[in-house]
């Protein structure tokens, strides 16, 4: 049986381009739903095995204020008390941090862009070179972030080794997007760079998330 997400939406927070594109990559392994802001509660969440928070528009600063203590607390719940998982990409990644829904232990996530050895200083569309559990990858890249810490599983790094996708318990970030679609290249110039695959590996990396 097919394990169940639910990707949230709230455009432009969490993009319905980004939504789709988790969507797509993902519809053959996994049963999907999508869900808004008013279903953000432990009664929503417990029906499925993981919630997946995607890219979006702008800071993570933002926009954080649509959430409230009790949409936080559902989080919580979901993976403290129910073991659920949480899966987060670029806007997503970034909101598992401490500054949000604080739900990673002794991790720092911060803007790739603004590391000191980062070979990215261009914070909107373009790729980035990373390897990904020892091959090298060319990935579709929009100001993502970086992850800092000792007790996390590095699954992706950028090209000047800081972490790009960890696996800590049940949470699950990445700072690229592998779930760009062809257009997403086709927008900025990039077509050569588009790689369907990269989908196979966000549906890998969220079965090894709910499998550990």
């Amino acid at each position: 049986m097919k394990p169940t997400v639910a990707v949230f939406i709230h455009d432009p927070q969490c993009e319905t381009e980004c939504a789709l594109g988790m969507i797509d990559g993902l519809v053959h392994d996994f049963n999907i739903r999508t869900f808004g802001i008013d279903e953000l509660n432990i009664d929503f969440l417990k029906t499925v095995d993981a919630v997946a928070f995607p890219g979006g528009m702008g800071d993570a600063d933002d926009f954080w204020d649509i959430f409230t203590e009790d949409h936080i607390d559902a989080i919580h719940t979901f993976i403290g008390v129910y073991n659920g998982k949480y899966f987060g990409i670029c806007m997503g990644a970034y909101w598992a941090g401490p500054d949000y829904f604080d739900i990673t232990v002794g991790l720092t996530i911060e803007q790739y862009i603004e590391q000191p050895t980062t070979d990215i200083t261009y914070d909107g569309p373009t790729v980035a070179d990373v390897n990904w559990n020892g091959n090298p990858e060319t990935m579709y890249f929009y100001d993502g972030c970086a992850i800092f810490g000792d007790n996390m599983n590095t699954v992706a790094t950028y090209a000047n080794g800081d972490s790009m996708a960890v696996i800590q318990g049940n949470i699950g970030i990445i700072g690229c997007h592998p779930e760009a679609l062809s257009w997403w290249y086709a927008e900025g110039d990039m077509s050569d760079y588009y790689q369907p695959q990269h989908a196979e590996l966000m549906s890998n990396f969220l079965q090894d998330l709910i499998n550990e």
